[in-house]
C-alpha cells in the first residue's frame, strides 16, 4: 500500500490528468491560493491544466472526497470553509490516532528506537525551517504523519489519505498565523518524541492533546 502522504507530493509517473489536476488543485486550496468560498468552474480548471471538462469534472469529485469543496450543481464546486466544528473534530481524530500508534509501539524497545528514529530528520528539518513558514508547516505535518503511521495499520494509512489535505490546511493555518511560535512548536514536538523514546504512553496523550489544540487556537475558523 501507498505510503499515506499528501496528494501534491505523489510523484508516481503516469497519474492520470484527472488526478494531478485535483492533486494540484487541493496544494492551491490548503495553502489558501485558493481562498475558501471560491467558485471553481470545470472549463476554468481545465483551461489551466489544458486538459479537457472530463478529467476537470473527475478532479472535482476528488476534491469534494477529501472535503475541500462542495459541488453546486450548474455551477461548478465552491472551496469549503473551516469551522470550528471541522477543526476539533480533525484534530480529536489526529490525537487519537497518534496515541493509539504510540501505545502499540512504546511496549517494543526495537520499534520505539524505530520511531524515534524516523523523527529525528523530521525534527532537524523543522528546527532549520522556524524562520520559513511555509517549509516549517510541510515538515510539521510530516511530523504528525510520521507519528500516526509508523505502527503500519493500513486502515489508518487510509484514514489518513483521506483526510491529510484538510489536515494539512489546518496545520497550514497554524504555523503560517501570525500569532504562531515556530520554536515553541518545534521544542514541542521534541518533548514528544522523548516520551515517545520513554515509552511513556500517558505522557505522550497528555502532551498531544495540549500541543494540537495551543498550536491550532492561533487562527480563526468560522463558528457553524
Amino acid at each position: 500500500m501507498r505510503s499515506p502522504t499528501l496528494p501534491w507530493l505523489d510523484d508516481r509517473e503516469n497519474r492520470p490528468i484527472a488526478t494531478q489536476i485535483a492533486a494540484r488543485t487541493a496544494r492551491q486550496i490548503a495553502t489558501g491560493d485558493i481562498e475558501p468560498g471560491a467558485l471553481l468552474r470545470e472549463v476554468d480548471v481545465a483551461e489551466e491544466h489544458g486538459a479537457s471538462r472530463t478529467p476537470a469534472r473527475e478532479a472535482m469529485l476528488q476534491l469534494e472526497t477529501w472535503g475541500l469543496v462542495r459541488l453546486l450543481p450548474k455551477k461548478g464546486a465552491q472551496v469549503t470553509t473551516p469551522t470550528a466544528r471541522e477543526r476539533e473534530e480533525l484534530l480529536s481524530v489526529r490525537a487519537m490516532l497518534e496515541g493509539h500508534a504510540v501505545s502499540r509501539i512504546a511496549p517494543d524497545e526495537t520499534r520505539r528506537t524505530s520511531l524515534v528514529e524516523a523523527l529525528a530528520p523530521v525534527l532537524a528539518a523543522q528546527e532549520a525551517a522556524t524562520d520559513r513558514p511555509a517549509d516549517f508547516a510541510v515538515h510539521d505535518y510530516a511530523f504528525h504523519l510520521t507519528l500516526a503511521s509508523h505502527d503500519g495499520n493500513r486502515v489508518v494509512e487510509e484514514v489518513l489519505r483521506a483526510l491529510g489535505p484538510r489536515l494539512f490546511r489546518l496545520t497550514h493555518l497554524a504555523v503560517l498565523s501570525p500569532a504562531a511560535d515556530l520554536p515553541a512548536l518545534h521544542r514541542e514536538h521534541v518533548e514528544l518524541t522523548d516520551a515517545v523514546a520513554r515509552g511513556d504512553v500517558a505522557g505522550f496523550r497528555e502532551m498531544i492533546e495540549g500541543h494540537l489544540h495551543t498550536g491550532h487556537d492561533a487562527y480563526s475558523v468560522v463558528p457553524e
